[in-house]
């Protein structure tokens, strides 16, 4: 039941008369991010901010906007996303705003832009529709002091020049350390290795986030590293896209935050995002951790425990365009191999195509967690939402993602409140990502806010058509412009960059 009423702040009404607004959203149920219930009210913005919230209807403005019958929430972060990819070329960020979107955290999987300071400067000079904050990648930087000797321990004089690097982008407002620890080359690192990088954050207030070492296999003792880390770099960590992507540890979502609520009582800054899907997208190779591509062992262990040869689906397999769309079954029954041999030969041929082209795209989508357990790990306190989406590829989460949340989590299966995810999808975020003045509706804030239908928002986006918009989005204003409504996106790109020091 909504509640109605007003939120009222100091002086609104002593000076709500004589104020005239650039945008007021008028009769609309407010999530201010927080867990409360919705208050009806209006919401006032003079450029980039929020004026004002609560009985504004003797206030004037240049653009009145009627929200009756819809609900008001913080822009959406996204705090482990790819969606800058392409930005270049489509700045609207259609992927993103469409599904209420205002803020994108990249250089995730320990990969970004080196040095950043670069990238940040193009962002102020060609400005996108939404806010961006990077991290500082891991294996980024790994990559540029190794080479391609990588795979190998880095010696304490390597380390030392990746702290420098890691220290200039910290300098320029990095939130923190990502790390890609299932990805080449940071595989090969050693936990020493990613402790000592970590522990240059803590004098810059940053924070570390980490596609574990395995989600899987290792998942345990992959648990205990990023603790380990949070304890002795004395820093706030964050596990991306928190998953339990294994047979053998479907069900164990009660044990393991046993483990992180224990970490937290012990002082640890632990926090999680997840993406709402029971299948994740990345590179064929990651199936196999110890890159033993040629065991058969491995590969019948991988779609037995893993996933099954009717969970891989190919999102796009460069060495046959054709087997795009198609499972692993249906292409080891066209190709008249066992499944096992099939994937095998896939890598194989993956691996010729690197030897004749360079580094060639191996993309799939996989299917490998229970719906019980994502609904488990996502109402833990402390989890955020992300997509880990991005413009393009087959799985659906870089268009639906928080659309997902709103209609399957909230609206159909009723596993969070809508209150409960509007507040993971916007000040849960901010705060995990140590954000100020954003994912939360009150004066002062910037005016990032998303317009919607909470009866009709719905994600349309399927493996099939992973690039169909959501429904019930009705209006997103990212720093008080309006990025998208009805009619598309408005090509107009008020993004800021969130460097660390200026948050």
């Amino acid at each position: 039941m909504r509640l109605y009423g007003l939120i009222l702040f100091t002086s609104l009404f002593a000076s709500c008369t004589e104020r005239r607004f650039d945008t007021v959203i008028t009769n609309v149920a407010v999530y201010d991010g927080s867990e409360n219930a919705a208050v009806m009210g209006d919401v006032g913005i003079i450029a980039d901010t929020i004026s004002a919230v609560g009985d504004l209807s003797n206030a004037t403005a240049a653009v009145t906007v009627d929200g009756t019958g819809l609900a008001l929430a913080p822009g959406f972060i996204d705090s482990h996303s790819h969606h800058d990819r392409g930005l270049s070329s489509a700045p609207d960020a259609l992927a993103a705003v469409s599904q209420g979107i205002t803020t994108i955290i990249v250089g995730q999987d320990g990969g970004s832009e080196v040095p950043i300071t670069k990238y940040f400067q193009h962002l102020a000079d060609s400005p996108v529709a939404v806010n961006i904050g990077s991290y500082s990648g891991h294996n980024s930087i790994r990559s540029q002091v190794l080479g391609n000797d990588f795979k190998r321990k880095a010696t304490q004089e390597e380390v030392a020049r990746m702290i420098t690097m890691l220290k200039a982008d910290m300098e320029e407002g990095a939130l923190g350390l990502s790390s890609g620890l299932e990805y080449d080359p940071g595989i090969y690192s050693s936990k020493e290795e990613v402790l000592a990088l970590s522990k240059v954050l803590k004098p810059y207030g940053g924070r570390y986030i980490s596609h574990l070492r395995s989600e899987d296999r290792y998942f345990w003792d992959a648990l205990h590293e990023i603790i380990t880390i949070g304890k002795e770099a004395a820093i706030p960590v964050q596990i991306s896209h928190f998953k339990l992507a294994m047979r053998s540890l479907w069900g164990k979502a009660d044990s393991t935050l046993n483990i992180l609520d224990r970490a937290r009582k012990d002082g640890i800054n632990i926090t999680a995002d997840l993406y709402p899907y029971t299948y994740w997208s990345s590179t064929i190779r990651v199936l196999f951790p110890d890159r033993n591509f040629k065991d058969e062992k491995e590969a019948d262990f991988i779609l037995r425990e893993v996933t099954t040869p009717e969970g891989i689906v190919f999102s796009n397999y460069q060495p046959n365009p054709e087997y795009n769309g198609k499972t692993l079954a249906e292409v080891s029954l066209q190709q008249k191999l066992t499944a096992s041999k099939m994937l095998i030969e896939l890598i194989r041929r993956l691996d010729d195509c690197d030897e004749k082209f360079g580094e060639c795209d191996g993309s799939i989508v996989a299917t490998s967690m229970k719906e019980e357990d994502v609904v488990a790990l996502m109402r833990w306190e402390f989890t955020n939402i992300c997509s880990d989406g991005a413009s393009a590829g087959r799985h659906p989460r870089g268009f639906g993602a928080f659309a997902r949340m709103l209609a399957h989590y909230v609206r159909e299966s009723e596993a969070l409140t809508l209150q409960q995810a509007i507040h993971k999808m916007t000040a849960l975020s901010a705060q995990n990502l140590g954000l100020t003045q954003r994912g939360v509706i009150k004066p002062g804030y910037f005016a990032d806010l998303v317009l919607f239908d909470p009866e009709q928002v719905a994600d349309n986006a399927t493996i099939k058509k992973p690039q169909a918009l959501s429904s019930g989005i009705v209006r997103v204003w990212v720093n008080g412009t309006e990025v998208y409504n009805a009619s598309g996106t408005t090509k107009k790109y008020p993004g800021k960059v969130l460097r660390r020091v200026s948050l």
